[in-house]
């Protein structure tokens, strides 16, 4: 529950570097409101990581930081580049999401609740950043962000 805690703090630094670079009122508008929706999926992996008896990484404010800059530079790119590292981010982070659901025992209700809606959510959140006219990111592009990922979350599940 760590890992999805981090990446709900890098979805913040993302979404909310993002909005502030677009000129479009309504991209961003559709930009703060997943980024609201990530709020709530920050507040419930937070929640879980209590009752579990955990917590959350310490390198948050720098996973914060990282999504920021990176949103950022790809916001700066134009308005479709940064929808289609929205669409590449939210299909990784929903299969990451698919994979936690295999691996939760069937017994843990709360987790696997909190785990199958933001799936959900991301989903949708892909298809509208591609709906909105998001441009292919190059597979270069991708596979240097499965890398950061695989990083990010190596160290997130111990720090």
């Amino acid at each position: 529950m760590r890992v999805n805690h981090v990446g709900e703090v890098c979805a913040q630094g993302l979404y909310m570097a993002q909005s502030c670079v677009t000129r479009d009122p309504q991209l961003r508008s559709d930009l703060l409101a997943a980024a609201r929706e990530e709020t709530d999926h920050l507040a419930w992996t937070r929640e879980r990581l209590d009752a579990l008896g955990s917590r959350p990484s310490l390198l948050n404010p720098l996973w914060f930081a990282g999504a920021f800059a990176i949103g950022l530079v790809a916001a700066r790119v134009s308005d479709q580049a940064s929808l289609g590292f929205v669409v590449e981010t939210e299909r990784q982070v929903s299969a990451h999401l698919q994979g936690h659901l295999r691996r939760l025992p069937e017994a843990d209700l709360p987790s696997r609740a909190i785990v199958d809606r933001m799936q959900r959510d991301e989903e949708r959140h892909a298809a509208q950043a591609q709906a909105a006219g998001a441009l292919p990111l190059p597979p270069p592009a991708r596979w240097l962000m499965k890398a950061a990922a695989k990083v990010m979350t190596t160290t997130a599940h111990y720090i």
